[in-house]
C-alpha cells in the first residue's frame, strides 16, 4: 500500500503544477493592476514596486520568477497586504478554516448517515418522503443564501447565537451549520439509496431469520457494507466543505482564509490568490486519497490502485 500511495503522491505534482500555472497566468492576464489606488502612481514608483514583486518584464518572466520560488517554498509576498507574505497569512488562517470546516464535516457525516438510516428504515412512509424533500431543499439551496435566512432566524428573531465573530463557541456554530446543510442533504439521500439496496441482499436476510433484532441488521451487518459509498464521497465533500468555508467566512466575519482570497481575487493578487489554490488544490487530492484509502480498508475487495 505504501508504494500506491507515494505514486499517488507523485501524480498530485504534475496536477499542482498545471494549476497554479493556470491560476497565476489567468490573474496576471485579468484587467486591472494589483497596485492600482485612487490616486495614479508615478511611473518611477510603479517599475519600483514591479521590480520588488517581482512583476516586471513579461508575464512569463514574472512565471518562471514565481515558480523558482514555490519551488523552495516561498508562496511569495502579497501584493494587498504589503509587508506580509502569503505563508505566513495562510499559516495564520488555515487553523480557522480548518476548525471550521472539521467541525462542518463532523456535523454533515453524523446528520447525513443518522437522517438517512432513519428515512431507510422508514421506506415510503411520511416521515421518510417528508425528510428527502428536505434533504433535496437542502442540496438546492446554495449556502450565501441559507446563510442570511439563518442569521435572520436564529440571531436576530431569536436571539440565540450571535450574527458574526470569531473566538467564543457560540460565534462557530451557527456557520458550521450553514456550511454543513448542503453536505448532510447529499450523505442523508446516499446513505439512504445505499441502505435500501444493501437491506435487500441475502445476508440481511439470512440475519433477520436466524432471529436478529432489526437495529441488530441494522448496524451491525446492513450499514457496514450500505457505509461504503459514503466512504468514497467523504474525500469530495471534505475538500468541498473547506473551499465551501470561503463564502461562509466572508459572510460572517470570520478570520479564515476565505476573507484573504476574495480580497485577493478583487485586487489582481496573483500571489495570494495562487497561494490559496495551490493549498486547497494539496486539500483536495489529500481528502480523495485518504477515502480511496478508508474505501480499501473497510472492504479489501477492492484494489487500490
Amino acid at each position: 500500500m505504501s508504494a500506491i500511495i507515494f505514486r499517488r503522491l507523485l501524480q498530485a505534482i504534475p496536477v499542482l503544477f498545471i494549476v497554479v500555472t493556470l491560476t497565476f497566468l489567468l490573474v496576471r492576464s485579468a484587467p486591472g493592476n494589483p497596485f492600482s489606488t485612487e490616486k495614479k502612481i508615478p511611473p518611477e514608483i510603479m517599475e519600483e514596486l514591479e521590480k520588488q514583486y517581482d512583476l516586471h518584464g513579461t508575464i512569463w518572466h514574472q512565471y518562471g520568477q514565481y515558480m523558482a520560488k514555490v519551488a523552495r517554498g516561498n508562496l511569495g509576498i502579497s501584493t494587498q497586504y504589503r509587508n506580509r507574505t502569503v505563508n505566513e497569512i495562510i499559516a495564520q488562517t488555515l487553523p480557522v478554516s480548518m476548525t471550521l470546516g472539521s467541525l462542518a464535516f463532523c456535523m454533515a457525516m453524523a446528520i447525513g448517515i443518522t437522517v438517512g438510516g432513519w428515512a431507510a428504515v422508514r421506506h415510503n412512509q411520511a416521515g421518510d418522503r417528508m425528510l428527502m424533500i428536505l434533504a433535496l431543499l437542502g442540496i438546492s439551496v446554495p449556502s450565501f443564501v441559507l446563510a442570511p435566512i439563518m442569521v435572520l432566524i436564529f440571531a436576530i428573531w431569536l436571539q440565540v447565537l450571535p450574527v458574526a465573530g470569531w473566538g467564543s463557541p457560540d460565534q462557530i456554530i451557527l456557520p458550521a451549520i450553514c456550511l454543513s446543510i448542503p453536505f448532510a442533504a447529499a450523505i442523508a439521500r446516499l446513505t439512504r439509496g445505499s441502505l435500501l439496496e444493501v437491506l435487500k441482499l441475502d445476508f440481511v436476510r439470512t440475519a433477520r431469520a436466524k432471529g436478529l433484532s432489526e437495529d441488530a441488521v441494522l448496524f451491525r451487518h446492513a450499514l457496514k457494507v450500505a457505509i461504503l459509498p459514503i466512504i468514497g464521497f467523504s474525500g469530495p465533500a471534505a475538500a468541498g466543505i473547506l473551499t465551501g468555508s470561503i463564502v461562509i467566512e466572508t459572510l460572517f466575519d470570520i478570520p479564515g482564509i476565505g476573507p484573504f482570497f476574495v480580497n485577493s481575487a478583487e485586487n489582481a493578487d496573483p500571489f495570494m490568490t495562487s497561494g490559496v489554490v495551490l493549498v486547497f488544490s494539496s486539500f483536495l487530492i489529500l481528502f480523495n486519497l485518504v477515502a480511496d484509502i478508508l474505501y480499501y480498508v473497510v472492504d479489501r475487495r477492492v484494489k487500490l490502485e
